[in-house]
């Protein structure tokens, strides 16, 4: 299927020349720490295991917290009954909604007098109606956790359960059970539109129409939700908690009816967050209790907790019509998504905004028409997870190059060279790629590095796959995105960074002092950072969206910069030089035209603060931005900029198992100026091993709104055995909206790794599974199929077993199962 062949790249070539110099803008010169590997500045506590996490923090006289859920997914509330509870020795508080000063809060986004918009909701919680099996309904803090367990299940809750809603094109139809009392199911509803779908299908000389879907997914990260918050003399509520948004500060305030300036976040190292913690997690419970008790109080999730209670990854059906020509010119594609967003809306418009604009990948396409659609259920609720909306739609563009690639005869990384965008060109809702779009690049470098490919042998079948992205980087345009950070030179030369990222482990924190180590002319040793706290840090914005290096790191190189000018302004009196002509360089300044002049740092900072000049900056960075017209069509510019990548995979599929085994993966992006490789390398193979566990393993089982996979025993994440070494090819464009032209790569490293092992399973045996995860039943079954094909059977394995479960017993509940043999035989 992937033939051997000489893969044409056209394009602006790609090379590691850097295009800034610290020493004047626009002349090219040699970095100094910028783009060298060295080691991060937290790297040895981590490693020692000295690094002080959320959970970590205790306090004298702490209490600790339990949740009590709910175990109906649609329930009429009709008495709590906490009195029991309360009488419970070393019990200190216990809270249902009645308590809570501001229990639900309502977001509204693009309503206008003939715009729609869309709500979203957050109810710190349940009141009156529980939405799914385990929201939260009341709230413990007591001496020990044992004491608060038994608290919590004291509790006496009375309940009327109501019908239910778990399909989401079920929740679509007219009639179904309303999730949220008086609105509709359906959320929102986004298109793309451009040229005239049926013209583009009429010029088709192949189409292509298939059903994809893919699953609910965990964050499964290392580190559960938790936190720790007090009430300091002064009534400052202040929470040391795992979050990736210090800025609920105000959401906690409002929750409490206090000014914003009465609670303090603080975010100290966070051990994995992946858009799990972008949402308010256990902020409010905490300051809730504390605020009520006087009294530190803890919580810490369990395993089962978290992954029976926090959000998932959106599930979605895909639903793919793609027209081309002959020589393998795409004509037209037409898309319906719908997305299951559970409960509660959260960030799932947004994170549909992303797929329904990204539905087309990085292709020319004449004529396209996309839908989406997203849905409440009283499923657990869905939010943000690494990739928000990317990933989804590019299993199922992606499944479809290759399916057009068989149906034509072509090679599938011949026919991505085709159809690939290039700069200059726009998507399908009108964005200008104004940047280099480097896939050409990325396929043939990705392939190349696959090798000669080595032969199947008996039940062991061999398979290579392809597969390419675009993901956005930074937020949206129109949400008006900003950044601060404050950096000071000290007395003794040293330099200070304060800023309010979140380090969720990518090493947000280190590139800022890479930057500003390069800038100032220190070494990186003389570099220490302050981050993640309301009280002490400048805004700086959330950890999502891979936003932080752009944002932060641009704050950081203009605020180092005013540093600089100061430095060398003086500097050049000193020493009677023009400060043009002057270099910040290992704690010295030194005169370019005779690098025999020097002036130590230190010398120059005294005579800058003798005369009171400012050794400090506080730098804000304004995101491009543009004004929302209208919410509903996608057109325009919508995203600062993208980074762009191809994942090259082979496997090997054991026919008597079902077994797929990935034994090359390699990742190849450019990531416009790789600020330190290190860590560039590090979260590309990262997000490969993280898109390998939603190609083959992953999947959170739901059957009628119950969790069936609450544990690492039953959602299986890869282990060490599972993955291969993952070769990094990192190639440079210098052409990203980033500090020094860099790109970020957090989240688009996850996206093409899914349908590239797909592919590689399919060009393997011959089958397309057109659902995550390609768990070994799937494949025995579609294998079985293909060698006994059964009348009228289809090799479409979209569902697991549990959805195929789940939807016959919705259609008996709707009436359109004729009797439960239809259960039977699903």
């Amino acid at each position: 299927m992937y033939r051997s062949q000489e893969l044409c790249v056209t394009g602006q070539r790609l090379s590691d020349t850097n295009t800034y110099s610290p020493r004047s803008e626009g002349k090219v010169t040699d970095f100094r720490i910028i783009g060298k590997p060295v080691p991060r500045h937290d790297a040895r506590d981590k490693v020692l295991g000295l690094a002080r996490y959320a959970e970590d923090f205790s306090l004298p006289g702490m209490l600790f917290a339990k949740v009590m859920r709910s175990q109906y997914a649609s329930a009429k509330i009709e008495s709590i009954d906490t009195s029991i509870a309360e009488k419970l020795p070393g019990v200190k508080a216990v809270l249902t909604a009645r308590d809570v000063p501001k229990n639900e809060t309502v977001a509204q986004f693009g309503r206008s007098s003939t715009e729609r918009g869309f709500e979203s909701i957050y109810r710190v919680l349940a009141d009156r109606k529980v939405h799914y099996i385990g929201e939260p309904v009341a709230l413990v803090a007591a001496d020990t956790e044992e004491t608060a367990e038994r608290a919590v299940n004291l509790i006496k809750v009375k309940y009327e359960s109501l019908p239910a809603v778990f399909d989401p094109l079920l929740a679509m139809e007219a009639g179904a059970p309303q999730v949220e009392d008086g609105r509709s199911n359906i959320i929102t509803h986004f298109e793309v539109v451009k040229g005239n779908i049926d013209e583009g299908f009429s010029e088709a000389d192949v189409i292509v129409e298939n059903t994809y879907q893919v699953p609910f997914v965990d964050h499964a990260y290392m580190e559960t939700e938790c936190g720790v918050a007090w009430v300091d003399d002064d009534g400052v509520i202040t929470l040391r908690v795992s979050t990736q948004v210090i800025d609920h500060f105000r959401s906690v305030a409002d929750i409490l009816g206090l000014p914003h300036n009465q609670v303090r976040i603080i975010a100290p190292y966070v051990g994995g967050g992946f858009g799990g913690k972008e949402d308010i997690t256990v902020e409010s419970f905490i300051a809730l209790l504390a605020y009520k008790t006087r009294k530190p109080v803890k919580l810490v999730y369990s395993r089962e907790e978290s992954i029976l209670c926090h959000s998932k990854r959106h599930p979605y059906i895909l639903e793919y019509k793609v027209g081309a020509k002959r020589d393998g010119r795409l004509t037209a594609l037409k898309v319906r998504l719908v997305s299951d967003a559970g409960a509660y809306a959260y960030l799932s418009p947004w994170v549909l905004l992303y797929s329904t604009g990204a539905a087309t990948g990085p292709y020319r396409i004449p004529h396209v028409r996309v839908d989406g659609y997203t849905v409440l259920t009283n499923n657990i609720y869905t939010s943000a997870n690494r990739g928000f909306g990317a990933p989804q739609v590019c299993f199922a563009y992606e499944s479809q190059m290759d399916e057009l690639a068989a149906s034509l005869n072509m090679d599938p990384c011949e026919i991505r060279m085709i159809n690939y965008l290039s700069q200059g060109e726009s998507l399908a809702f009108g964005q200008i790629l104004k940047t280099h779009v480097a896939l050409p690049e990325t396929t043939k470098r990705a392939y190349e590095a696959l090798g000669k490919k080595v032969p199947s042998q008996g039940g062991m079948r061999r398979g290579r796959g392809i597969a390419s992205g675009m993901t956005s980087y930074g937020r949206m345009l129109f949400l008006h995105d900003t950044s601060r950070s404050h950096v000071s030179i000290e007395m003794d030369g040293s330099v200070t960074i304060r800023a309010g990222i979140q380090d969720i482990g990518g090493g947000q924190a280190s590139s800022l002092c890479q930057i500003a180590a390069e800038i100032l002319g220190v070494p990186l040793k003389d570099v220490k950072i302050y981050i993640g706290d309301t009280a002490l840090t400048p805004l700086s914005g959330m950890t999502t969206a891979t936003r932080q290096l752009c944002m932060s790191g641009n704050a950081t190189l203009m605020a180092a910069k005013e540093v600089r000018k100061t430095l060398l302004k003086k500097a050049g009196e000193l020493m009677r030089e023009d400060p043009e002509t002057l270099d910040l360089v290992d704690r010295e300044v030194i005169a370019n035209e005779d690098p025999e002049k020097r002036l130590d740092i230190v010398d120059v900072v005294r005579a800058c603060a003798a005369e009171g000049l400012p050794l400090y900056h506080l730098a804000l960075y304004k995101a491009p931005s543009r004004d929302l017209t209208q919410i509903e069509r996608i057109e325009g510019d919508i995203f600062a900029d993208f980074t762009y990548g191809s994942h090259a995979v082979e496997v090997a599929v054991d026919l008597e198992t079902g077994k797929v085994t990935v034994l090359k993966v390699i990742a190849c992006y450019d990531v416009g100026k790789a600020i330190n490789p290190q860590s560039v390398e590090g979260q590309m193979e990262g997000g490969a091993i993280y898109g390998l566990g939603y190609a083959l393993t992953e999947e959170v089982i739901i059957q009628e709104g119950v969790i069936k996979t609450p544990s690492l025993s039953e959602y299986l994440v890869p282990t060490s055995l599972d993955i291969p070494k993952v070769q990094t090819i990192l190639l440079e464009s210098g052409d990203g909206t980033g500090p020094f032209g860099a790109k970020g790569v957090g989240e688009p490293s996850v996206n093409s790794i899914a349908p590239a092992i797909s592919n590689a399973v399919y060009d393997a045996v011959g089958i397309r599974i057109r659902g995550l995860p390609l768990t070994l039943e799937k494949v025995m079954r579609a294998i079985g199929e293909k060698e006994s094909p059964h009348p009228g059977s289809k090799t479409n394995i979209a569902t697991s077993d549990s959805v195929g479960r789940n939807q016959a017993r919705q259609n008996l509940l709707k009436g359109q199962a004729k009797d439960s043999s239809d259960l039977e035989r699903r």
